[in-house]
């Protein structure tokens, strides 16, 4: 371990807001490197940790560790809005001391929609160039875990607006894919704050780095990265079209259809050529590219119907860009968590595609389900309590040879843990109701 890891730690009281995926993590990291260190551990729920030198706090008021310590590590799913965060605390998380500390280039992606594939590509385009990579981030691999092994090579760091929020320094390579409105109930001010998160990602770099965006979509105009020193490079299918080597990539993968997945290959191939991937790699990658678990991920076919999860797109854009590239969607299954989001232009972009059904679950099903552009529409809106029942009246409704496909345009928190959940209990409901 660096000496500046010790010296950032070195006297300060140090607490882990939030025991998840990534408190565990940060909690095993300190532990490998300060193993005497107190610790202080805070969250909602109750813990039980078999630890000597970890002082629990827990409930209500567990929010009450930020007046306790001198820094204190993040979780991303734990919302700090609303709340006055003492001067006296430094807060920081995984990304921040990952972006601090890993002695490797780092190349990070964020966006609203495109992050996870995005990311995906780049890894395995150095991969298949023969570059020392590794992939890691919100995807689910927690940066900490790969602290020491990532020394020398090169970190691909799928990046969320939560991982981001208290970042104060930005990667080498920076793609930041499309901004659109989601997670409006985490942060002040709602959009300005959540948009203000994911510009952390830029704002940090220096001249030596590359920012890589959206040429179809004005980031300025939407939040302020006027502070960037990078190099900026824009990246769109309209803009790129005369690039001999990228017009050539698209196709390549039978998993990535539409426009909305050609800008993320664009994106990956960008970076990966600015981190030292060879044009022969790229296109392998993409040849072997297996897809993403609940991306346009098709289950298969059963009682005649092909059954797409989608999980993993909770932003209404997402959902209609899906829905385009597969064409031959009959029934879309929506509805999860509402974040305040607006959704009558969805509504109304739902009306003008071509499919028949609509089976809505709760909450934001329901809300959906009300439109006026909807209700006006003609096509079958079905309002369903469960999984279950949704799978039941997709069968009952859908055309067959056609798509039934599951993209929520919402977050799945509502009743699941995690959008990973649900996709499996949609998967797990169509073979329970088909015999598959």
């Amino acid at each position: 371990m660096s000496e500046a890891i010790r010296e950032f730690f070195a006297g300060k009281t140090v607490g882990i807001l939030g025991y998840g995926r990534e408190g565990k993590s940060t909690h095993a990291f300190l532990r490998r490197h300060f193993p005497e260190m107190p610790i202080v551990i805070a969250d909602k729920v109750p813990l039980n940790i078999s630890d000597s030198n970890v002082r629990l706090l827990c409930g209500e008021n567990y929010l009450d560790i930020l007046k306790q310590c001198d820094i204190c590590i993040k979780t991303p799913g734990v919302p700090l809005r609303g709340v006055l965060i003492p001067a006296t605390v430094h807060i920081t998380c995984q990304t921040d001391l990952f972006l601090r500390f890993a002695d490797c280039v780092t190349i990070g992606v964020t966006g609203s929609k495109g992050k996870t594939t995005t990311t995906t590509l780049i890894y395995l385009m150095l991969k298949a160039s023969g570059a020392e990579a590794l992939l890691m981030g919100n995807m689910g691999l927690p940066v900490l875990d790969c602290l020491e092994e990532a020394t020398g090579k090169t970190a691909c760091i799928e990046m969320s607006s939560h991982q981001l929020q208290f970042t104060a320094k930005s990667p080498h390579i920076a793609v930041w894919t499309n901004l659109y409105e989601e997670h409006l109930d985490h942060y002040d001010g709602g959009f300005i704050g959540y948009a203000a998160a994911k510009a952390n990602i830029c704002l940090h770099q220096t001249a030596q780095d590359y920012f890589i965006s959206n040429a179809s979509q004005d980031l300025q105009a939407l939040t302020d990265i006027s502070g960037c020193k990078a190099n900026r490079i824009t990246v769109s299918p309209n803009e790129n079209k005369r690039n001999a080597f990228l017009d050539t990539l698209y196709g390549l993968s039978p998993r990535l259809k539409g426009e909305h997945n050609r800008q993320d290959i664009y994106y990956a191939a960008t970076a990966a050529l600015l981190a030292g991937a060879t044009e022969d790699g790229i296109r392998q990658a993409l040849r072997d590219f297996e897809g993403i678990p609940h991306r346009m991920d098709l289950l298969g076919t059963y009682a005649g119907i092909r059954w797409v999860d989608d999980c993993i797109t909770t932003i209404p854009e997402g959902v209609l860009l899906t829905v385009d590239a597969l064409e031959d969607v009959d029934t879309l299954i929506i509805g999860g968590q509402d974040r305040g989001l607006d959704y009558h232009t969805f509504a109304k972009g739902l009306a003008s595609r071509p499919l028949r059904n609509l089976v809505c679950l709760p909450d934001t099903g329901y809300a959906i389900a009300d439109l006026p552009a909807l209700r006006e529409s003609g096509k079958t809106i079905i309002r369903c309590d469960t999984m279950i029942d949704a799978i039941a009246t997709s069968l009952a409704h859908t055309a067959p040879g056609k798509i039934c496909l599951l993209s929520p345009a919402a977050a799945s928190y509502n009743r699941y843990k995690n959008f990973e959940e649900k996709g499996a209990h949609f998967k797990a409901c169509i073979e329970e109701l088909t015999d598959a």
